[in-house]
């Protein structure tokens, strides 16, 4: 009986995880869709090529990192707590909520660029990595477009940094309200910055993140290993990855082999090693 019971919940905790996320989607396309219609890089349909990619992605994410995530954070969450000296989380505990919160912001931002970074240089972390970047038309929605392995990775980089620093801790009144927000402001922003909105920051594109800012790092070959950061460009001004110029990039996408379908794309990371696309290979084996 208990064991129904606790099937129940486990179904309860789901639906209403989906029902939660189909109305963060609705708010998303409300906020996004016009903007991408009045103020777009490129002219595209609403309906555009790929959407059902990144929509079944968006559907897949919803629930994956929830089930992946939990685990690993709880226990770097106490083994942190429990190597931690006492004044180093006393020190943390005892700031302000929004020092606090800023100083999240910051170091969560360093693991997330070296996360990022590492899902590049590194070749079997690229191949989770590239689905993302599989993506050759750029709008708001590519951003839930990621293999749940990539996505796990990169924000247990962060949040590694955020319990090691003691800037959150699994014990108090509140323990995951730091790193909630520091993941629903950053989850917001990408939407922003993959969005197909031509808008750029001026000079505030060396503070923030802006679409320009990570367009960029969506091309095909040529600056794809630039501009990791999501939030703070300063991180790749200090790491020697910045690029950023007026115009804005011509194509995207990347030269790895990826299928079409979802579930293609969450299968073949796990294959053998990673292929060239059919037009990669095309490209290469051309005279010049």
């Amino acid at each position: 009986m208990g064991s129904i019971l606790a099937s129940h919940q486990h179904l309860l905790a789901y639906i209403k995880q989906l029902l939660s996320s189909g109305a963060s989607l609705l708010v998303i396309i409300v906020i996004f869709a016009p903007l991408e219609h009045f103020f777009s890089v490129r002219k595209d349909k609403f309906f555009y090529k790929g959407w059902p990619v990144n929509f079944g992605w968006y559907v897949v994410n919803a629930l994956t990192p929830i089930l992946l995530l939990g685990p690993p954070s709880a226990l770097i969450a106490w083994a942190a707590h429990a190597a931690l000296p006492v004044a180093v989380t006393n020190t943390a505990a005892a700031l302000p909520l929004w020092a606090r919160m800023c100083a999240a912001m910051v170091v969560g931002e360093i693991g997330f660029y070296w996360g990022h970074r590492w899902s590049h240089q590194i070749p079997l972390l690229w191949r989770f990595h590239a689905v993302h970047h599989s993506a050759e038309h750029l709008n708001y929605l590519v951003n839930t477009r990621a293999h749940p392995v990539d996505m796990v990775f990169t924000r247990l980089c962060g949040l590694v940094l955020l319990y090691a620093t003691g800037l959150a801790s699994p014990v108090g009144p509140h323990p995951t309200l730091i790193p909630a927000i520091v993941l629903f402001v950053g989850s917001m922003w990408s939407f922003f910055i993959h969005a197909n909105i031509r808008w750029r920051l001026g000079p505030f594109e060396e503070v923030l993140s802006s679409p320009a800012f990570h367009h960029w790092h969506h091309t095909r070959e040529d600056h794809k290993d630039h501009n990791y950061a999501s939030m703070l460009p300063f991180m790749d001004r200090v790491f020697g990855t910045f690029y950023l110029p007026k115009a804005w990039p011509a194509e995207y996408g990347t030269s790895t082999y990826m299928p079409a379908s979802v579930t293609g794309q969450l299968i073949e990371p796990f294959g053998p090693a990673p292929r060239a696309a059919p037009q990669a290979q095309a490209e290469t084996s051309s005279p010049a």
